[in-house]
C-alpha cells in the first residue's frame, strides 16, 4: 500500500510551485568549486572533444551546478570517468591559477567572456551552461578587491587541501569555504554589518573545518538544500544502497534543522530515515512535525473544498494510521483512521476519503479479518473517483484474497491482467512490478514452478519507466526483494545451492540488515538452511534455527519445530505443537500451512502403525488443496495417500492413484519430490507384480523399478540425502540379488554399508517412512 500523501516520497523540487523563501538564504557566491565548475565548462566550449564523451559530461552539467559543493579529488574523478582529457585540462587550469598570483585568476575570468559570443557554443549566453557562467561573472565582478582575495586564498586552500575518500554514490552537503555576504550578487560594498557577520564566522572556522568535506561545515543555500532532500528521497525509495547511512543522514537533516526547525521537507525526510531504522518514536515525531511545519509556511494552498489547515490535518492523520498499521499498533491505527474520516467528512474531501477507505480494508486484512467488501466498495469508488492507482491496488487486494478463499484460477489471474493493461495505460511502473511480484507468488501457491519463474524474469529484466535519477538504474522495491526471494527457493528445490548462495549475497547487498525489506531475505536463507539441514539428517543444526524463524515469523517456526520433533521421535510434544497450529491456522485462514500440518500429523500416525487412521487427514488435505488449485500441494497428498494404500496392502490401487500425480511431480516438483516419488513407484510396481527376493518374477518389473531408483538415487544424490540414499542401495541390493547379478548386488551392498556406517543411527523400516 502506498503513502496516502502526494506522493510516497516527498519530493522537495514539487512543492505545488510554491519555495520556502529565506530557508537557508537564496544568496548565491563564487566559490573555488564553483571556479572549478567554471573550467570545466570553459574547456567543454573551446576543445574537442568526441560526442560520447560530450555526452556524458552534458549529464553531469546540472548535477554539478546545482549540486553541494564537492572536494577536488571528488570532483576531478568524476569528470575523469566522463572524460581523462577534459579533467586532466581541468586540473592544469587549477594549477597554473593556485601556482601563479592572483593575476592569473584574474584572467581566467577575462576569458570566460569568449565563448559567451559564439552562438554555435555550447556556452551561448542564453543556454543553460551560459546561462550559469554569465551569472558567476557578474558574481565575481560585484566583488571588492579584499573579496577577490579572500576568494584567491580559498582557492589556493581548495586546491592545495588533501582528496579525501568520499563514499562511492553518497555525495555530502558541502563545506561553507566562502561567505554570502561577501559573494552576494546584490552586494556592491562591503559594510560594516557584513564585515562583523564575516568575522564572527572566521573565528568560528577554523582551519581544519575549512578543509573537512563534511557536510555538517555550515548553512547552505536554498538549491543545495533543495537538491540534497531530492537526492536523498529518491535514493530512499529506489535505492536505499546509494543513499547516507541513517546515522550520517540524521545527522545532515539535524544540522540542516538547526538553522531553521521550521524546514518541512526536512521534517518529511528525517520521518522517511526514522523509518529505515524502526524507530517508532522518532518517526512519528518527525511526521507530526512535517504537517505542523507545512501549516506554518502557509506552503498549502487551497484544495478539495477546504484551506490547507483542514487539508494538513486530515493527511497528517492518515499518515500517523498508516506508521501505526506498519509497526502493527492497530488500535493506535484505528484511531487514527477514524480521525481522518471524521476530518474529510467534514471537508468533503473525496480523495482522502477514499484513502481511508483503502487503509480501512488493509487494517482489517492485517487483523486477520475478512475485508473483501470493503475491498470491492473502494474498487467502486476509486474507478468513480478516476484514481487508478488505488483501484489497481483494491483489485490486487481482491485477488490475494481470492487465493486464499479458493476462487477459481483463471478469473483472479484476468483480473490481474486487466489490472496490467490499467498500469501500462497509465504508466504505473510501481503497480507493475508489484503485479509481477503476485503473479510470481501465485503461481508458486499454485505449484507451477515454471510460470513463477517466468514471472520472475519478466520483473527483474523490465525496464523501469519512472525516469533514471542519481545514476540509479533498478528500483529497490519490496517487489524485487519477493521475486528474489522465490527465485532462491525455487533454486534451492532443485539443489543448486550455489545459485541459491549467489542470489542470497545479492539480497544481503540490495537489501542491507537496517533496510525495510531485509525481513524477507533473512526468513528466506533461514527455511533454505532448514530445508537443507534436515535433507541431509543433522537435524542438531536445524534445531537452532527454529528460534531465528519463529522471531520473523511465529507460525512457520512452530511448524519447522514440529517437523523436527518428529524427526527426533518426540512424537506427542509433535503432536501437540501440530494441534495448536492447525487451530490457528484455520482462524487466520492460512491453508496452505493448515493442508502442510493435516500432513504431517499423517506421518506422525504412521510411526504408531495407524496407516487407517491417517486416511481421514489425507482425504481431507486433498480436498483443500483441490478446493483452492493447489497442485503442488495435492500432488504431495497423493504420494501420501499412495503410500498410506500401498502400506494397507492394495499396492494397484496404490499405483493407479500414483499415475495421477507423477507427472506433475516430475515437471514441478522439488528434487526430494521427485526422488521420493520414483522410489515409491518402484516399490509400487515390486509389490503389484508380487516381488519376491526369494521367488524372482516378472524381471521386466524389476528393470522398471531398477531404472525408477538408479533416477531418484541422482536426485537424492544431488541435496546429499544419505538416509534415503541408504534406502534406495538396500532396494537395489535386493534386486539385484533377485536378477543374480553379484557384482552389482556387492556394490550397492557396500555403499549401503558405506553409509550406514556414516550415519550411525539405525535404519527406520521403510514402512515409516515415504
Amino acid at each position: 500500500m502506498a503513502s496516502v500523501h502526494e506522493s510516497l516520497y516527498f519530493n522537495p523540487m514539487m512543492t505545488n510551485g510554491v519555495v520556502h523563501a529565506n530557508v537557508f538564504g537564496t544568496k548565491d557566491w563564487v566559490t573555488p568549486y564553483k571556479i572549478s565548475v567554471l573550467a570545466l565548462l570553459y574547456d567543454m566550449a573551446v576543445s574537442k572533444i568526441s560526442l560520447p564523451e560530450r555526452r556524458r559530461l552534458n549529464k553531469l552539467i546540472l548535477p554539478l551546478q546545482q549540486g553541494p559543493d564537492q572536494s577536488l579529488g571528488h570532483f576531478l574523478n568524476t569528470v575523469d570517468e566522463c572524460c581523462p582529457q577534459t579533467a586532466y585540462a581541468v586540473k592544469l587550469r587549477l594549477r597554473e591559477m593556485a601556482e601563479g598570483e592572483l593575476k592569473d585568476m584574474e584572467l581566467f575570468f577575462s576569458t570566460l567572456q569568449t565563448p559567451l559570443t559564439a552562438f554555435e557554443s555550447e556556452a551561448y549566453k542564453t543556454s543553460v551552461v551560459g546561462l550559469f557562467m554569465r551569472h558567476m561573472l557578474l558574481a565575481y565582478n560585484k566583488l571588492s578587491f579584499s573579496q577577490v582575495f579572500k576568494l584567491y586564498q580559498s582557492l589556493l586552500q581548495y586546491y592545495y587541501s588533501p582528496f579525501p575518500k568520499p563514499a562511492d554514490g553518497q555525495g555530502g552537503l558541502p563545506a561553507l569555504v566562502a561567505d554570502d555576504s561577501d559573494m552576494d550578487l546584490t552586494s556592491t560594498e562591503d559594510t560594516v554589518g557584513d564585515r562583523m557577520d564575516k568575522e564572527e564566522l572566521d573565528s568560528s572556522l577554523d582551519e581544519s573545518e575549512l578543509q573537512n568535506d563534511s557536510p555538517s561545515s555550515g548553512p547552505l543555500s536554498q538549491k543545495q538544500a533543495e537538491y540534497f532532500l531530492a537526492r536523498q528521497a529518491y535514493l530512499l525509495k529506489n535505492d536505499e544502497n546509494k543513499a547516507l547511512k541513517p546515522a550520517e543522514l540524521q545527522k545532515e537533516l539535524n544540522n540542516m534543522l538547526k538553522f531553521n526547525p521550521d524546514f518541512s521537507e526536512a521534517h518529511y525526510l528525517n520521518y522517511l530515515n526514522s523509518l529505515r531504522v524502526q524507530d517508532i518514536f522518532l518517526s512519528a515525531h518527525s511526521l507530526l512535525h512535517y504537517f505542523d511545519r507545512l501549516i506554518l509556511s502557509g506552503n498549502e494552498g487551497k484544495g478539495n473544498g477546504d484551506d490547507g489547515y483542514g487539508r494538513s490535518l486530515r493527511y497528517a492523520a492518515l499518515n500517523l494510521a498508516s506508521l501505526h498499521c506498519r509497526f502493527g499498533h492497530y488500535q493506535q491505527a484505528d484511531l487514527a483512521l477514524q480521525e481522518a474520516i471524521r476530518i474529510a467528512q467534514e471537508s468533503n474531501d473525496h480523495v482522502c476519503l477514499q484513502h481511508c477507505l483503502s487503509w480501512l480494508y488493509t487494517l482489517e486484512q492485517m487483523r486477520g479479518f475478512d475485508s473483501s467488501i470493503l475491498t470491492e466498495d473502494s474498487v467502486t469508488m476509486a474507478v468513480h473517483f478516476c484514481l487508478p492507482y488505488l483501484a489497481s491496488l483494491g483489485i490486487q487486494a481482491l485477488v490475494q484474497q481470492g487465493v486464499t478463499q479458493g476462487k477459481v484460477a483463471h478469473k483472479l489471474m484476468d483480473a490481474l491482467k486487466d489490472t496490467d493493461i490499467l498500469h501500462w495505460k497509465h504508466s504505473l511502473s510501481e503497480l507493475i512490478e508489484i503485479s509481477l511480484a503476485q503473479s510470481t507468488s501465485i503461481w508458486r501457491m499454485y505449484g507451477k514452478s515454471t510460470m513463477a519463474l517466468q514471472q520472475a524474469q519478466l520483473l527483474l529484466h523490465m525496464s523501469s519507466l519512472e525516469p533514471v535519477n542519481f545514476g540509479v538504474h533498478q528500483n529497490n522495491t519490496e517487489a524485487f526483494a519477493v521475486v528474489l526471494c522465490h527465485l532462491a527457493e525455487l533454486h534451492a528445490e532443485q539443489g543448486l545451492y550455489s545459485a541459491v548462495s549467489e542470489l542470497l549475497q545479492h539480497l544481503k547487498e540490495q537489501f542491507p540488515p537496517h533496510s525495510q525489506n531485509a525481513k524477507l531475505w533473512m526468513l528466506c536463507e533461514l527455511k533454505i538452511q532448514f530445508e537443507r539441514h534436515m535433507n541431509e539428517g543433522k537435524y542438531h543444526l536445524a534445531e537452532p534455527l527454529i528460534t531465528a524463524i519463529c522471531a520473523l515469523n511465529k507460525t512457520e517456526g512452530l511448524f519447522r519445530k514440529a517437523l523436527v520433533l518428529k524427526a527426533l521421535n518426540r512424537t506427542s510434544e509433535a503432536y501437540n505443537v501440530l494441534q495448536w497450529l492447525q487451530g490457528h491456522c484455520e482462524t487466520t485462514a492460512k491453508v496452505e500451512l493448515v493442508i502442510r500440518v493435516l500432513l504431517v500429523t499423517a506421518q506422525l500416525h504412521w510411526g504408531s502403525s495407524g496407516f487407517s487412521t491417517a486416511l481421514p487427514l489425507l482425504l481431507q488435505a486433498l480436498a483443500r488443496a483441490q478446493q483452492h488449485h493447489l497442485q503442488a500441494l495435492a500432488s504431495e497428498t497423493i504420494l501420501h495417500l499412495t503410500f498410506t494404500q500401498l502400506m494397507l496392502g492394495v499396492p494397484e490401487q496404490a499405483l493407479n492413484i500414483l499415475h495421477e500425480a507423477i507427472e506433475t511431480v516430475l515437471a514441478h516438483g522439488s528434487v526430494m519430490d521427485k526422488g521420493r516419488a520414483l522410489m515409491l513407484m518402484a516399490r509400487c510396481q515390486l509389490a503389484a507384480a508380487g516381488f519376491s527376493s526369494d521367488a524372482p518374477s516378472h524381471p521386466d518389473v524389476v528393470e522398471q523399478a531398477m531404472s525408477s531408483l538408479k533416477e531418484a538415487a541422482t536426485y537424492f544424490s544431488r541435496l546429499n540425502c544419505k538416509e534415503r540414499l541408504r534406502d534406495v542401495h538396500y532396494l537395489q541390493a535386493k534386486l539385484h540379488r533377485s536378477l543374480g547379478q553379484t557384482s552389482q548386488c556387492n556394490r550397492s551392498a557396500m555403499l549401503f554399508r558405506l553409509l550406514d556406517q556414516e550415519l550411525q543411527t539405525p535404519a527406520p523400516p521403510l514402512s515409516m517412512r515415504l
